[in-house]
């Protein structure tokens, strides 16, 4: 991954200037870059913002084709910050649907599962899954005792979603 700040401004003024047809053809354009530093963060933002579909389903298919593992700790870190729940359900979904390996990072995908709502909680149910058969036992039991220790409320939906995470994991 480079670090370009004359790439990120240049992309940071395109969006502000809210041309659709500009915006789509630069994301486009983005699939066929090398990754830089800042870019997810800044469509991350974006999205979360932005009400236009055709410029969201975009950003989606870029995200999801990102096959880059350098920019996963970016990626992460993006999941992490205050956001609208389908920004993180789209950056979690992206993960799985990279097919990058995201193993190193289940732990802070069981975090998000369990600090969020149900939607961002399948796809990071999603994304321990795919990658459940490469971990350690040890890092099982750690995420089962995440759970195990998580205050579930009666009425709390990712309860039976926890069950079946604990369960996959348990195999």
């Amino acid at each position: 991954m480079i670090r370009s700040e004359k790439k990120l401004n240049d992309i940071a003024l395109l969006l502000n200037k809210g041309d659709e047809t500009a915006i789509i053809a630069a994301i486009e354009l983005l699939r066929e870059e090398e990754p830089f530093e800042g870019i997810i963060g800044l469509l991350a933002d974006y999205y979360d913002r932005n009400s236009n579909r055709a410029i969201a389903r975009a950003i989606e298919n870029l995200m999801n084709d990102i096959k880059n593992p350098s920019l996963q700790p970016e990626i992460i870190n993006e999941i992490k910050k205050e956001r609208k729940s389908s920004t993180k359900s789209m950056l979690v979904s992206s993960c799985w649907q990279s097919g990058l390996d995201y193993s190193a990072f289940l732990i802070d995908f069981a975090g998000i599962f369990l600090d969020n709502d149900y939607s961002v909680g399948i796809e990071c149910l999603t994304v321990i899954e795919e990658a459940s058969a490469t971990i350690s036992s040890g890092k099982k039991t750690e995420i089962i005792n995440m759970i195990d220790n998580h205050p579930f409320s009666p009425n709390d939906e990712k309860s039976s979603l926890a069950g079946e995470l604990k369960s996959i994991l348990e195999k």
